[in-house]
């Protein structure tokens, strides 16, 4: 039955390997089910209501992405839209968080609509391959600064952003170790090297005291407070319209992103650098923006952190349905769930940084028309912390830079009117 349904043989893989895959993809991503309640509940949104819309929301989204669209890519509330629904949008235009809700549902059946319609299928598919290779190397550079910082490696300072954290401090020392334990497994062949490292230093920081280990099972909480509540008739007032275009615009391009990132890296990608099944993959991110806005949670889009079930062998949907699975059980095991700590995963994360950058070598650097945005792309999404951004600067440098040097015929109508429409954003939102 799994053979029939995610085609395993084809993709060159098999079901213990798809397993380990969404195991190691869910530990690297299993934060967002207490980051996601924690930045929302400043709202005034109920916790744990928003802690089962988040372990909901994640669950069905890559139940979608694997069963229908057959990616190995899950799905959750993301991270920097949850910050912009915050921070933004509730506390800085003094919206309800009910309104604010509405404005995410809305953005997801815009979403729905110009998927059926194929307009973002022919947006990705618009994109320079140049681009397409930097975005691959730029989210890996994203992902080696998340992680980090999360390692506590690189801090804040503030007189140059960022600085050498505390090399005595035993979490750093820990995460280290991990990422260089995760690579020699990985370069001697070890199945599951990557979840190996990550469990590894998660005992060793439990049994040292750092992390605390409070039994694995309990009861899940009641979504009640969140479910239903978005208030779409306010979403709809003149003075969000442009907060449901940012919601609909920055999940496009971050989900575009990791998409790109993490198909390129699988080696998913047809010949022609397109993406095959694509409209099920963006139908699979609509719903899920859709259902989370129902439940109680911020956008869900695709995760990067899905790099690094793929980067152990995950090929098919079959990883993202074992992510579903555990996100579902997380409702039940969320002590265990959360004993994984932020400086045990990181080291996952700069492993897969690593094979990420390597789609640099790949640009052609002869051509600077080509290389110049290759690299305004890649390093633009780490320095903003924005995959979002980091294609915007790609798209307006890419554009700019082929008119100006009279390359006009490597232009297609929807790259120029993409870039457009980013300067359009930044100009006015």
């Amino acid at each position: 039955m799994l053979e029939a349904l995610f085609k395993l043989r084809e993709h060159g893989t098999d079901v213990k390997t798809e397993v380990i895959a969404g195991i190691t993809t869910f530990l690297t991503m299993a934060y967002i089910i207490i980051v996601n309640p924690a930045i929302l509940s400043e709202t005034g949104m109920d916790f744990h209501a928003v802690f089962v819309a988040t372990c909901i929301a994640a669950a069905l989204g890559s139940a979608v992405m694997g069963l229908v669209a057959n990616y190995p890519i899950a799905l959750a509330p993301g991270m920097g839209l949850n910050a912009y629904f915050t921070f933004s949008v509730v506390k800085g235009m003094g919206v309800s968080w009910q309104v604010a809700l509405g404005a995410v549902f809305l953005s997801g059946v815009i979403f729905l609509v110009v998927s059926l319609f194929k307009v973002r299928e022919a947006i990705v598919n618009a994109i320079p391959h140049s681009l397409k290779l930097s975005i691959s190397a730029g989210v890996g550079m994203f992902l080696a600064i998340i992680a980090l910082k999360n390692a506590g490696v690189v801090v804040a300072h503030p007189a140059t952003l960022v600085t050498l954290g505390n090399m005595h401090d035993p979490k750093v020392l820990l995460a280290i170790l991990g990422f260089l334990l995760i690579v020699a497994l990985e370069y001697r062949r070890v199945t599951g090297g990557v979840i190996i490292g990550i469990l590894t230093v998660t005992v060793l920081a439990i049994l040292s005291g750092l992390q605390t280990f409070n039994g694995v099972f309990s009861a899940p909480p009641s979504i009640t407070p969140t479910l239903m509540q978005m208030d779409l008739q306010g979403a709809m007032s003149a003075g969000l319209l442009g907060v449901v275009f940012v919601f609909f615009f920055v999940d496009l391009f971050d989900t575009t992103g990791t998409l790109i990132g993490v198909s390129h890296r699988a080696g998913l990608l047809d010949r022609d650098g397109k993406l095959p099944r694509l409209k099920r993959a963006l139908l699979a991110d609509s719903t899920a923006i859709v259902a989370g806005a129902a439940l109680g949670t911020s956008s869900c889009t695709a995760y990067i952190e899905s790099a690094a079930g793929t980067a152990v062998g995950g090929r098919t949907g079959l990883t993202a349905v074992v992510v579903a699975i555990l996100f579902l059980a997380a409702l039940f095991l969320s002590p265990l769930a959360s004993a994984v700590p932020a400086y045990a995963t990181a080291p996952a994360l700069c492993y897969v940084a690593v094979l990420m950058a390597r789609g640099l070598a790949e640009i052609n650097w002869d051509d600077l028309t080509e290389a110049a945005p290759a690299v305004i792309t890649a390093l633009a999404m780490p320095f903003t912390f924005s995959i979002a951004d980091g294609i915007a600067f790609g798209f307006i440098s890419y554009t700019g830079l082929k008119l100006l040097s009279g390359r006009f015929r490597d232009l297609t109508p929807a790259v120029v009117v993409i870039a457009a429409l980013w300067i359009m954003k930044f100009a006015l939102f």
